[in-house]
């Protein structure tokens, strides 16, 4: 079954860090561009940050800087490194599968940064 799972959210202080982390179960992982988004409460849903299947990265303007993202095509993982973060990344955390014609969705983890 092809899915995404998240992990690695959780509460943390302004000014600290978070590594959330998605395992594929996805045949041909390394084919697809892999994404993280996140929704906050009463916004819409965000384009984060984005690795291609080439290794190329891109970030919101409101995260560069700050968050990291790889992957990890052997063991079909994709991270993303969260620091120095600021109570306006509190949201939920989504991890996204793009491919030809098909991409799949996590289930979300919750990041809280609040003192």
């Amino acid at each position: 079954q092809e899915q995404l799972v998240e992990s690695g959210g959780g509460l943390v202080q302004p000014g600290g860090s978070l590594r959330l982390s998605c395992a594929a179960s996805l045949s041909a992982f390394n084919s697809y561009g892999m994404d993280w988004y996140r929704q906050a409460p009463g916004k819409q849903r965000e384009l984060v940050a984005t690795v291609t299947n080439g290794g190329i990265t891109n970030y919101v303007d409101s995260v560069k800087g700050r968050f990291t993202i790889s992957r990890d095509n052997g063991k079909k993982t994709v991270l993303l490194q969260m620091n120095k973060l600021k109570p306006e990344d509190t949201a939920v955390y989504y991890c996204h599968a793009a491919g030809y014609r098909v991409d799949y969705w996590g289930q979300g983890t919750q990041v809280t940064v609040s003192s």
